[in-house]
């Protein structure tokens, strides 16, 4: 009897041949997985989470780091092409270059999934090719919402953008206008705003240049949580504390959740990374299944702040 979890290539197969031949002739998908950069928490929650579903459903992973290059990126998908993989995942270093990796994989009939970040062709992607993420328009509005309502509507504020070639710092820095424009916070100012390229240590390299420039805020918002924990650190290696300045990051990290629990940070917007790899290996699946699909598949965000970061900590 076959395992109800072993994924067979080509179902048709199975209507046609009796089932132990078909437990011979079974053998797991082959999914090439091209990573941005696997120097970074919430990608590596994304990838650890992507590996342990395909574990667990018997289809095999080649993953490989771009190490943020888009040229090795590319490379990368060419080699998956070239060796004859069954789908492709790839979470872009450069969300602009999408369309020639989305070419690419249609002109060798490879079905292919974007994950957590949003490729520029994301509403001209062919058939046979789909989108897994959160939406983005939901993280900055969640986020600029929260720090809204601690400062009662009014205050000054500092925004770190994450890479600017990327659409979910585009995105997420957009949410935060969009807030701001709203009657209830009119009276927010946003009074500095810089990439930090998603970087911890460039998090805190920028707040101490703002501190050092007598840049005065009253909460930093970061697209997300390791620019967050930057702040965090600079400003505490300034003696100024904590309960006198609202910090907001993205993503509910395990450091960012810490960083709640010990009074750091105020709030962050939880984004599912087991829960889109999961997403992402699944569509993945179908499309080689030649199965009927929505080409943007969203996971929620969800609000987390210390009245319920508990609920995250796993």
């Amino acid at each position: 009897m076959i395992n109800a979890k072993k994924i067979i290539k080509h179902s048709l197969l199975a209507t046609l041949i009796g089932t132990s031949s078909l437990a011979m002739a079974a053998e797991p998908l082959k999914v090439g997985v091209a990573i941005s950069v696997f120097d970074d928490n919430f990608l590596t929650a994304l990838r650890t989470g992507m590996q342990t579903y395909a574990d667990d459903i018997n289809v095999e992973l080649q993953v490989e780091d771009a190490k943020a290059e888009v040229g090795n990126q590319l490379n990368q998908i060419q080699n998956f092409i070239a060796s004859g993989v069954d789908a492709i995942i790839v979470n872009p270093v450069d969300t602009d270059a999408t369309i020639s990796m989305s070419d690419d994989a249609a002109a060798a009939g490879i079905p292919l999934v974007y994950v957590n970040r949003q490729p520029i062709n994301v509403d001209m992607l062919p058939d046979n090719q789909a989108f897994v993420a959160s939406n983005e328009e939901d993280s900055g509005t969640l986020q600029t919402q929260e720090v809204c309502r601690l400062l009662g509507g009014k205050g000054k504020v500092v925004v770190m953008m994450g890479e600017l070639s990327n659409q979910a710092a585009i995105q997420r820095t957009k949410d935060i206008h969009d807030v701001i424009a709203t009657p209830e916070c009119a009276g927010l100012e946003v009074v500095a705003e810089q990439t930090a390229k998603w970087s911890r240590t460039e998090g805190s390299d920028l707040m101490t240049n703002w501190i050092s420039a007598g840049i005065e805020f009253d909460a930093v918002i970061a697209n997300n949580d390791e620019m967050a924990i930057g702040a965090v650190q600079a400003l505490k290696a300034t003696g100024r504390t904590m309960d006198s300045v609202v910090i907001a990051g993205i993503d509910a990290t395990p450091d960012a959740l810490a960083a709640i629990r010990a009074g750091e940070i105020d709030v962050t917007v939880f984004q599912d990374a087991a829960g889109q790899g999961k997403g992402a290996v699944d569509t993945a699946i179908k499309l080689v299944n030649g199965e009927k699909i929505e080409q943007k598949v969203w996971v929620p965000f969800e609000l987390v702040t210390p009245a319920n970061f508990e609920k995250y900590m796993r």
